[in-house]
């Protein structure tokens, strides 16, 4: 045998040696194993303080009340068989739905009066109304029950200087539900402008100008180069905030704490009543991840419409 076959062979036997060496070392250079090393501390955060919890409140509503005794989805067929339970998920979906609607409404038109000021207007205008979502909203919202209280509120002050009767704001039916929608438009509405003035900042000047020379109206530029550059980012927002309103409760809590006679109790309220205050851990648990399904497949068709309409863009 040559020397020059023996070195070719040492050097086939080296390589065969060095394999799984040299696919590690591939392996690190990879930006997506970077990124996912470099991911790794805040992922295994997320599963300490979101997994975890989650796991374990599954776990809890499958107890009965000692939390001795696995009882399956016994549970969640005691809260179907209630009306009253019902009637709080009924309350939810009111207040999350118009909420979202009203928020998604009023933020759009914000949005678009802000965008339209000049640039020095707009900084300043973008932080006055920036304020209620700033505010932290238990100290916001106090500041609404002082607005409401039936005596010596500025509300029934205004009334009645206008020599129209007082209102019990929270003390009746249909007006504690519209003061809490009220509210959440208030702190929630900020959030959407911000979100769709960005929004709006992307949106190339050409395409209204390409319009406005084919003659389009102020509502044909809306409904044809607004509306479709900013879909995406209409349903991602009004997505997120659909679920926090599903799983509201600091606004209900200190507003009006569920009353009058539960007229205003919500899923977040009715869980704290019924598991923390109730002693019932399990039930309250249940009654917090009911709407969690319904949720989920929500977030699935947006979040799903959105990378279709993305990868078709």
């Amino acid at each position: 045998m040559t020397a020059v076959q023996v070195d070719a062979k040492a050097r086939r036997r080296k390589a065969r040696g060095l394999v799984g060496g040299g696919s590690l070392h591939k392996l690190m250079r990879r930006k997506s194993t970077i990124a996912f090393l470099m991911t790794l501390p805040l992922l295994t955060l997320m599963v300490g303080l979101v997994a975890y919890p989650t796991g374990y409140a599954i776990y809890l509503s499958m107890l009965d009340r000692s939390m001795s005794t696995f009882i399956g989805l016994g549970n969640f067929a005691y809260l179907v068989s209630r009306e009253r339970f019902w009637m709080v998920v009924y309350q939810t979906s009111l207040f999350a739905v118009a909420a979202v609607a009203l928020k998604a409404g009023l933020g759009f038109v914000a949005a678009h009066l802000v965008h339209n000021l000049p640039t020095r207007g707009q900084r300043k205008w973008r932080g006055m109304l920036l304020v209620p979502w700033v505010i932290p909203a238990a100290m916001s919202v106090l500041g609404w029950r002082f607005l409401f209280e039936p005596s010596f509120g500025a509300f029934n002050w205004i009334l009645e200087n206008l020599g129209m009767d007082r209102i019990h704001w929270l003390g009746e039916t249909g007006w504690a539900r519209f003061s809490v929608i009220l509210v959440i438009v208030w702190f929630g509405t900020p959030f959407f402008m911000v979100m769709y003035l960005a929004s709006l900042k992307s949106v190339p000047e050409e395409l209204y100008e390409a319009a406005s020379i084919d003659g389009a109206t102020w509502w044909q530029r809306i409904r044809y180069v607004t509306f479709p550059m900013m879909r995406n980012v209409i349903a991602i927002t009004m997505m997120f905030s659909l679920i926090g309103g599903f799983a509201g409760f600091t606004i209900v809590a200190v507003l009006t704490n569920g009353g009058p006679l539960g007229a205003t109790q919500v899923l977040g309220t009715a869980s704290f009543l019924v598991g923390i205050m109730g002693g019932n851990l399990p039930l309250g648990a249940s009654m917090s991840l009911f709407m969690v399904p319904v949720l989920a497949l929500a977030a699935i068709i947006v979040l799903r419409g959105v990378a279709r309409r993305g990868n078709g863009a």
